[in-house]
């Protein structure tokens, strides 16, 4: 008897768990279930329902040449800093999981700092070295801050791979007479891509968001957040929807593929143990 009310009490803590999430979900999801139709609507303004469906807000965006260049702006400084970020935070991660050294605890703080030293800050610290390194204005500025500010997301997600990864594989290629560069390419990167290759998505998603340090250090040029900021000031363009859409667009996928690293990136470890 008691085993059975107990049953019965485990399935209503999970119908109500359940309830709870599903409405947690779907009350995320309402912006999103907004937003993509209105990209599509005939209306001159945001209007919701849409009273038709137009793809000339698509068209719009596609054909202004302010757009593709934010857009361009975007891709460029995203890609490079992700690419950066991944190259830096990996051989750092490396440092401080495998090596033994005083101030270690130290400078693991210093990659974490960036995450907790609020954005305006960071700005202006790097405004202010920036003026005096002639490097306002520039892309290797806003390259330069977006990596620092990648690097942290890139140390963490790279240390917890490299933990996962068995070091008994690392000496017994050291062992056989490999040398280290060797032995990263053969033994160490072959189980370690797939948490590089999700790290490196997160860093370029990161990157491609940020808006602050882009005000700060960008001057006249435009990103698509510094853009998609300054005419919400200005007026309200549905062009925005455009933008909304294939942004959720991509974090959708980025998710999916994430989720499919982690868990290749498990199977390795697990293989490899």
């Amino acid at each position: 008897m008691t085993t059975r009310r107990g049953s019965r009490v485990e399935r209503l803590d999970r119908a109500v768990l359940a309830l709870v999430a599903g409405t947690a979900l779907l009350f995320l999801s309402v912006p999103i279930l907004i937003v993509v139709p209105m990209s599509f609507s005939s209306a001159s303004t945001l209007a919701f329902p849409p009273p038709g469906f137009s793809v000339r807000w698509y068209r719009s965006f596609f054909g202004d040449p302010a757009w593709l260049n934010a857009a361009g702006n975007s891709m460029i400084v995203a890609l490079s800093s992700s690419v950066s970020a991944l190259v830096f935070g990996s051989l750092a991660a490396y440092g401080l999981v495998r090596g033994s050294f005083r101030g270690k605890a130290l400078i693991e703080g210093n990659f974490v700092a960036p995450l907790i030293v609020p954005p305006v800050v960071k700005a202006v610290a790097l405004y202010i070295v920036f003026a005096q390194l002639a490097l306002l204005r520039t892309y290797t500025g806003l390259i330069v801050s977006h990596t620092i500010l990648c690097v942290p997301y890139v140390v963490l997600l790279m240390s917890v791979a490299i933990r996962s990864s068995d070091i008994r594989i690392e000496q017994i290629a050291y062992s056989l007479g490999a040398s280290w560069l060797f032995m990263f390419r053969k033994v160490l990167l072959p189980n370690l891509w797939p948490s590089g290759l999700a790290a490196w998505i997160l860093a370029f998603i990161v990157s491609f968001d940020e808006i602050i340090l882009t005000f700060f250090l960008f001057g006249y040029r435009d990103t698509i957040p510094k853009r998609m900021f300054v005419l919400l000031e200005q007026k309200v363009d549905p062009t925005i929807t455009v933008i909304a859409t294939m942004l959720i667009v991509l974090s959708a996928m980025t998710l999916v593929v994430v989720a499919l690293l982690v868990r290749k990136a498990g199977l390795l470890a697990s293989r490899a143990s």
